[in-house]
Parts: C-alpha cells; structure tokens; sequence
C-alpha cells in the first residue's frame, strides 16, 4: 500500500504519493478553494486521482496549517481560517472512506526531514519554519512528539529569550499575547523590525538581500534576525537538546545563517559544549508532503 500525504496550505493543496522506498511515485497539487465543502472535495479529488496514476489504494496523512484539539476534535489556529472550529480530520474520513492523520505543517516537516532527510539517523530533530510564520515540531527516536495538548514544538508562541529593553514587552502578536517570537523571528518579523527602525517598506527577501549586499540599514536588521534567532535555539537546546535543527521555509535558503547562528547560540546552552548540527531541509518544500504521508508507517494500514 502507498502512502499518501496532502499538503494543505495557504494558496495550493499538494498530494503525493511515496512507496516503500520512499521514491514519490505520484504528485498533484490545486488551488486551496475559498470555502470549507470545496476544501473536503479538493482533497478527495486529488486523492482519488494519484491512486488512480499510482493504481494503488493508499493511506492518507495531511499537514495543515493549524492542529487538531485534542479536547474537543476540532481545528484550532489554522490560516485557513475556515478550518478552525470544525472536525476536519473526521470530515476527510467520511469523505474519503478511511482513517485520517493529521498534523501541522511544522510536525510534518520533522517527520520527513528524521525519516530520510537532513536529520537522518539523529536521536533528537527540532524543525524549524521560518516563512510567513515561525514554528516548530518535534520527533524524538523517529516519533512525533505532540504532547498532551497537542502543542509540541510551538515555540514560535514563546516569549523572545533574553530580550534588551528596546525588545520587551515586544510588539502585539495575532494570538493575543505580546512579544511571541514570531513577531520577531519570521519574514513578517523582519519586515517589521526593519521599518520600525528605518521607516522604509522591504518584504523578507528584498531586506535579506540588500544586507547580503552590504547595505547598512539591511545589514543590521539581519544581525539582529540572527542574534534573536540564535537566543531562541538556545533555549530549545537547553530543553530538549536536538541532535539536529533543521530549517525549512523562505529564509532557510540563506546560507549565512548556517555560518553564524552557532557562535550565538553555544554561549547561552547550559554545558561545556555545544555540537547539535543545524541544516537546511533535505527536501525542501517537499517535506510538508512527504511528512504528512509519513504520519502512516509502510504497510500499517494493510
């Protein structure tokens, strides 16, 4: 039996479809419709049609932009704001006739990346999204760790560690609370930071840019990015102390970020040595799907 991930996001649904092997024998991907009906037929469309192509029955796994409550069932924090207050994992399985697993996206990218990817073989994965957003997941001896309430790795609603007095209390966050990291350690953080300080409008990509290419304003909005990033890591290593951080998202693609985020995070772990390896995602904007598919093992459907 296949195993089939959707990758349920923001602008486009992805599914694919992973053998044994791991190999993607099948991959579609469609807009993400505007309402909640057309979401279920969305995504049992496209399940539907990669068994066809595959001419296999398969399990199914999603990532979603949000996570399921485990108190009450239904989905809490999604973008896609039309998935919060509803039973969408249950919805799917009527729809497409079958057990559903879900996860958020973060999760996902950690099960993907622990499986086959940049943490291969590592005992401790902590996966980092930095995009629009700032999350994280967990996977601990090759399982996902979500914890009791369903929380695991949502250290992007977490308090900026160490702030200076220009940084506390921080700037207001969407889910109520102030100074979250996100606010400050994602592309909409950087774009914030950066005209708080200069007055003038960058996105994420045009800010890190113009500081790769030496322009002053840009150059310092970065350091700070990386300063704030670093304090951050720190306190996961003190937590749970990965093998390996992998990064995924927009800015995962800058490779100064490799070089210097090590000299500020070893000086704020509480030991005698620092040595968790940091790396970009193995499969990039594949992991979403391919972790979502692994949310099943090989065969346990069968």
């Amino acid at each position: 039996m296949i195993q089939i991930g959707v990758d349920f996001g923001g602008t486009k649904i992805e599914a694919a479809a992973l053998a044994r092997d791991g190999s993607v024998v099948a991959r579609l991907r469609t807009p993400t419709p505007a309402t909640y009906d057309a979401a279920l037929f969305a995504v049992r469309d496209l399940v539907e049609r990669i068994e066809a192509e595959a001419g296999q029955r398969g399990t199914v796994g999603v990532g979603a932009p949000g996570s399921t409550s485990p108190r009450t069932g239904v989905m809490r924090n999604a973008n896609a704001v039309y998935l919060n207050g509803r039973t969408f994992r249950e919805d799917l399985s009527k729809a497409l006739e079958r057990p559903v697993r879900l996860a958020n996206d973060a999760n996902c990218l950690a099960l993907s990346e622990a499986a086959d990817g940049a943490a291969a073989g590592a005992r401790v994965t902590f996966a980092i999204i930095l995009g629009t957003g700032c999350g994280g997941g967990l996977v601990v001896d090759g399982r996902l760790v979500e914890g009791g309430d369903g929380v695991a790795g949502e250290w992007g609603h977490m308090p900026l560690p160490w702030p200076d007095a220009e940084e506390s209390p921080g700037p207001q966050c969407w889910c109520g609370q102030k100074g979250c990291l996100e606010t400050w350690v994602s592309g909409t953080g950087l774009r914030r930071d950066f005209k708080a300080r200069t007055v003038r409008e960058l996105d994420g990509p045009e800010i890190v840019a113009a500081a790769l290419a030496g322009e002053p304003e840009a150059s310092a909005a970065f350091d700070r990015l990386v300063d704030r990033l670093g304090r951050a890591m720190a306190v996961i290593g003190n937590i749970v102390d990965p093998d390996v951080f992998v990064l995924g998202g927009g800015l995962s693609n800058v490779e100064a970020l490799y070089e210097r985020l090590p000299a500020v995070i070893a000086p704020r772990v509480f030991s005698d040595g620092w040595s968790a390896r940091i790396a970009p995602a193995r499969w990039g904007d594949s992991s979403g799907v391919r972790g979502a598919a692994r949310l099943w093992s090989p065969g346990e459907a069968e």
